[in-house]
């Protein structure tokens, strides 16, 4: 499995407040990412996938979703997360 609790923990520590702290958008941005680049490389793979293909789609959109969020909210939390991510906007 590609992703372990012990991974979520680790995105969550060094994204959230803590291992612990799952709700904060920048912890949650951070796991969308990760797996958003780990189905872009399956789909590389395998693209007749459309399964894969319909969940990558909406994963993409939570994430820019969230991300709108952010940017109302806190335009500092989202310059910083954006940067720390490797993100482009």
């Amino acid at each position: 499995m590609y992703l372990t609790t012990d991974k979520k923990k680790e995105i969550f520590a060094k994204h959230g407040k803590s291992d612990a702290d799952t709700g904060t958008a920048e912890g949650q941005i951070a796991l969308f990412t990760y797996r958003i680049n780990h189905l872009s490389g399956h789909l590389k793979k395998n693209h007749k996938d459309y399964a894969t293909e319909r969940s990558l789609v909406l994963l993409v959109g939570k994430r820019k979703a969230l991300l709108d969020y952010l940017k109302k909210k806190d335009i500092t939390r989202y310059r910083a997360i954006i940067a720390e991510l490797g993100l482009r906007k």
